[in-house]
């Protein structure tokens, strides 16, 4: 059946003016639900790479419409306590804690499992408290043995005669990965120093003779000065297993002040200073942890604990802090020296190469 003329033009002008009121209604934003503040507690604004943990869990968090309330503690302690009983107070929905000293926060996480608020460990485990649920991480004993095996293999040890000489550093001994990385590499290196290709000249070998309280530099520095004047001063040195970059960037000050031949140095956390040593040969090698993948974990965590999921976690046994064995997504770590950096962190977007030419 035909339609009418008039009719036909009556049905295009409804078309016509229904289109342009649709054009011309205002277009509606939804925002992102305000599901609450989440308490970021950090260690120290000292290391770049607390900085970026800090960014990283603040953005992901807010894409999730969630608030944060993010502290660094400066490795004060009592400072880091003030700050988590703050967040509690203010009634956070969930704590992710990278700790100053992980046994030091049994009562104020009592404190925030009273008030019902979990608690996510980050990077370092907390310790002697059962209100502790999750933790996430990577493999920190591989590390260790990452950082063992580059000396091994840069020596050559298995094939080579020696002795070489080797002294040894540890981290903060208030950080329980600390001796995960220590026992990894130990893992690796006791073989050698117990057939004495390896030789430990200052016969500073247990953890605690070794250990760096936070993790400082400077400290690592003075320790070693005091090893060149005295057991070393007339030793060569061949490698030196430092843990974490901050450390080994205060070894080299000391070695380079002293004039000697640079030893083989190991390090942790690819910080951008150590890399650029690592491209000018003086540094040998950092361990390359993404923390932007750890901070991925911990915001996953939080999230699935807040809206009734239950975190993935790969590991169950390993993360017992003296009450409980804590539940952990490890991540893996990768080793980096002067052959791959470019490859693992420039391609992999970690760092652009203007800020390694800067």
């Amino acid at each position: 059946m035909r339609l009418p003329r008039v009719l036909l033009l009556a049905v295009a002008s409804v078309i016509v003016l229904a289109t342009s009121a649709a054009c011309a209604a205002p277009e509606i934003s939804v925002a992102a639900p305000d599901r609450g503040t989440i308490g970021i507690s950090l260690p120290t604004t000292k290391s770049e790479r607390w900085l970026s943990d800090g960014r990283g869990m603040e953005q992901q968090f807010e894409l999730l419409g969630y608030k944060t309330d993010l502290q660094y503690a400066e490795d004060d302690v009592k400072g880091q306590i003030s700050q988590i009983q703050g967040m509690i107070d203010n009634r956070v929905r969930a704590l992710v804690i990278g700790s100053v000293d992980g046994g030091a926060l049994k009562d104020v996480l009592a404190s925030a499992a009273t008030a019902g608020i979990p608690v996510i460990a980050y990077d370092r485990l907390i310790r002697d408290t059962p209100d502790v649920d999750y933790y996430a991480t990577f493999d920190n004993f591989k590390v260790g043995v990452l950082q063992a095996r580059y000396i091994v293999e840069a020596l050559g040890l298995p094939e080579a005669r020696g002795p070489f000489t080797i002294e040894l550093f540890a981290g903060s001994p208030d950080d329980n990965n600390a001796d995960f990385f220590f026992d990894g590499s130990m893992s690796v290196l006791r073989p050698y120093l117990r057939s004495r290709k390896l030789r430990v000249v200052s016969g500073e070998t247990s953890f605690r003779r070794v250990a760096t309280l936070r993790w400082d530099g400077a400290v690592a520095k003075t320790r070693m000065q005091r090893l060149l004047a005295g057991p070393l001063a007339d030793e060569r040195l061949d490698a030196v297993l430092s843990p974490y970059d901050g450390l080994s960037r205060g070894i080299l000050e000391a070695l380079v002040a002293d004039r000697r031949r640079l030893p083989i140095i190991t390090g942790q956390d690819a910080e951008l200073d150590s890399v650029k040593l690592i491209a000018a040969g003086k540094q040998s090698e950092t361990v390359y942890k993404d923390t932007r993948e750890l901070a991925k974990v911990a915001v996953q965590m939080a999230n699935s604990l807040l809206t009734g999921g239950t975190p993935e976690v790969n590991d169950t046994k390993q993360y017992d802090n003296g009450v409980k064995v804590v539940p952990a997504f490890l991540l893996q770590p990768v080793d980096v020296d002067r052959t791959n950096y470019r490859r693992v962190l420039v391609d992999g977007g970690y760092f652009t190469a203007d800020q390694l030419a800067g």
